[in-house]
């Protein structure tokens, strides 16, 4: 077993959009939506694909999840400093990788890429309603920080204050 992460790159953005409407269905399965197709179809994609925000987990060299890695989010944390953060969206993983393995590796992948450019925390949001992926969070170390309205979204707002790396 071996996982790897990459940047997508912009031939990649049709895995990237499977990963995450084979999320988005599997949730709307279950009677707890997330994003609607169009938001994680190819077209509304691409343009953050090809800016290099997408990445992507390998397990054994097949797709197994994704993330976007953004340097700032004035949508979701438009209260807080942006310099000190970096912010996690669309962070999903293909139901037959599921099972905390691939989720950890991008998550700690994350948290190192966010140290490595000397962040002070990294920073997400997630559905209020959904107390499961919050536990998930929270077991990883994040910390609550606060509940807000975004658009049609109710989200709770995550941090994880980043060790500091000892010169």
């Amino acid at each position: 077993m071996y996982i790897s992460i990459r940047q997508a790159t912009i031939q990649d953005t049709g895995i990237v959009s499977d990963v995450l409407l084979e999320a988005a269905l599997w949730l709307q399965q279950r009677g707890i939506p997330l994003w609607r197709d169009s938001e994680v179809s190819p077209e509304n994609i691409s343009e953050d694909v090809a800016k290099g925000l997408f990445f992507i987990a390998e397990y054994d060299g097949e797709p197994a999840g994704t993330i976007k890695f953004q340097l700032e989010d004035l949508l979701f944390w438009p209260d807080i400093s942006q310099e000190e953060s970096a912010f996690l969206h669309r962070f999903a993983i293909r139901r037959r990788y599921s099972g905390g393995k691939v989720s950890s590796a991008l998550l700690t992948w994350a948290i190192e890429r966010a140290q490595k450019l000397d962040k002070r925390y990294l920073r997400l949001d997630c559905d209020a309603s959904r107390p499961r992926l919050r536990a998930v969070y929270e077991g990883f170390g994040f910390r609550y920080h606060s509940d807000r309205q975004v658009g049609t979204y109710f989200v709770s707002r995550y941090e994880y204050e980043i060790p500091r790396q000892v010169t």
